[in-house]
């Protein structure tokens, strides 16, 4: 009969902890379902809705025919495309080399290029954008120094020409980012036992395969993760464009983020298409993220 009274008590006490358990959680559950949830459904439903403004009505998939047709688009999406390939690579293997040089202890004043080179990326967007603009004008320090140098003959006008505007916006990007990644690597080298450094080098590896057949494998979690999120975050690029180039000259730095905006603010209103050009981006990271997990993971047996 005890028994039976304590199994009782037991459920009836488990059954009460469940229930206070899903009430602590419920306020951030209606939140995620507010303002998470209910908006990918709704512009989920809005990719099929085609007019103006708020006047909208099914349209079915008129709106992903129109991605095939609208060249504006197609010129959003290589732009992005170009900065994934170019910028990614670039950031994440300079990040790498930083982490890697900043690990050795011998180094004098580590502590000192650590924090220089984090420092970007917890600057103001605003400022930095600015002071970009102002390096790479007509009469910045970039074009006066290349002209001490005798590099160049005449002024280059980097905001105005497709080409170099693309070479601006990649240098931002990577000058705010790189330092992010670099923390990352800068920490997991710091947890790989010192005794396989030393048994390398004391078997005669050189330093560059040490790094390359030890540090690098070692980090492949990281490197994944860094390679992963880097590139969720170039697809969505929207604020270095915006406030350096505002997606000129003629579309040459417009990506898909900025396109979203122009057509759901800058442009007469196009909520149902812009909603649809933002699921392209969905399911470019899904593809992009399943192929590099898929590259990354261990063949081994």
């Amino acid at each position: 009969m005890q028994d039976r009274r304590r199994g009782g008590a037991a459920s009836n006490l488990a059954r009460s902890e469940q229930i206070n358990g899903w009430l602590f959680i419920m306020p951030a559950l209606v939140l995620l379902g507010i303002f998470m949830v209910y908006p990918i459904l709704w512009s989920l439903w809005m990719s099929f809705q085609v007019g103006r403004g708020m006047n909208f009505s099914f349209g079915g998939f008129a709106n992903i025919i129109r991605l095939t047709q609208d060249p504006v688009f197609i010129r959003a999406l290589s732009n992005t495309l170009l900065f994934l390939a170019v910028q990614v690579p670039i950031m994440l293997m300079l990040a790498l080399l930083f982490a890697s040089a900043l690990n050795d202890s011998k180094l004098w004043g580590r502590g000192f290029f650590r924090t220089a080179i984090f420092l970007p990326c917890v600057t103001s967007l605003v400022a930095y954008s600015v002071i970009f603009k102002s390096i790479f004008a007509l009469d910045g320090i970039a074009n006066q120094a290349l002209l001490a140098l005798q590099l160049i003959e005449n002024p280059i006008n980097w905001l105005s020409d497709p080409f170099w505007a693309r070479v601006v916006v990649i240098s931002a990007i990577t000058w705010r980012w790189t330092g992010y990644n670099m923390i990352f690597y800068l920490a997991a080298m710091q947890n790989i036992d010192r005794s396989i450094y030393e048994a390398a080098k004391i078997d005669g590896v050189p330093t560059w395969a040490r790094f390359w057949f030890i540090t690098v494998p070692m980090l492949k979690p990281v490197i994944l993760f860094t390679a992963v999120t880097s590139t969720i975050g170039t697809l969505q690029l929207f604020d270095e464009v915006n406030l350096l180039t505002n997606g000129g000259p003629s579309d040459a730095t417009l990506t898909l983020s900025l396109y979203i905006y122009n057509l759901s603010f800058r442009f007469m209103p196009s909520f149902g298409y812009a909603a649809t050009v933002s699921y392209v981006i969905v399911i470019l990271v899904g593809v992009l993220s399943l192929i590099q997990f898929l590259i990354a993971r261990d063949r081994r047996r």
